[in-house]
């Protein structure tokens, strides 16, 4: 799937890890793009941040109950859907969730109140997601070090190539 963007400094900043991030990071700059009845300049991550003020379980990184837009919108009625969507979709997608949501046994409402049990399913989702961010900024750190270490070699191969030719050419 190819997706044509502009990147803002926000996601300059991390790549897409999946095409769910991918998908994320298409809705924040539409998000960011997009007139809506939200104060103009208001991104998904300052969003993100107020939600962190206003309610414990953002700010705890509690699992988040199943239906909490419902319950941001009934809260918030003039937020703009899809802005919501995006900085719920960073928060949930952020490392420190993913490792809660790893051991979580309960989901929390927005006043923090204990609600439905984690599946097993949503558990294992968050395990595996972890398991490929970090195949990946693995593989990549592997690339970067094959990288340097052939253009090491390379370095040492002209200079050693530059002492012969200096050493055998005829100047004298």
């Amino acid at each position: 799937m190819m997706s044509m963007t502009s990147s803002t400094p926000d996601q300059q900043a991390t790549t897409p890890d999946t095409p769910a991030d991918a998908a994320v990071a298409v809705a924040t700059t539409a998000a960011a793009t997009a007139t809506s009845a939200t104060p103009a300049g208001l991104t998904a991550r300052a969003l993100l941040k107020q939600f962190q003020e206003q309610f414990p379980p953002f700010r705890e990184c509690l699992p988040l109950s199943i239906g909490i837009d419902k319950q941001i919108l009934a809260r918030l009625p003039d937020l703009d859907r899809k802005l919501m969507r995006t900085a719920l979709g960073i928060h949930t997608g952020s490392l420190r969730y993913l490792r809660v949501m790893e051991k979580a046994k309960v989901r929390y409402d927005l006043d923090g109140t204990a609600g439905a049990e984690v599946t097993q399913t949503h558990r294992d989702h968050a395990t595996q997601v972890l398991q490929q961010r970090f195949k990946k900024e693995a593989d990549r750190k592997k690339a970067e070090r094959e990288a340097a270490a052939t253009e090491e070699a390379n370095r040492l191969r002209l200079e050693k190539l530059n002492q012969l030719t200096a050493k055998f050419s005829r100047k004298g």
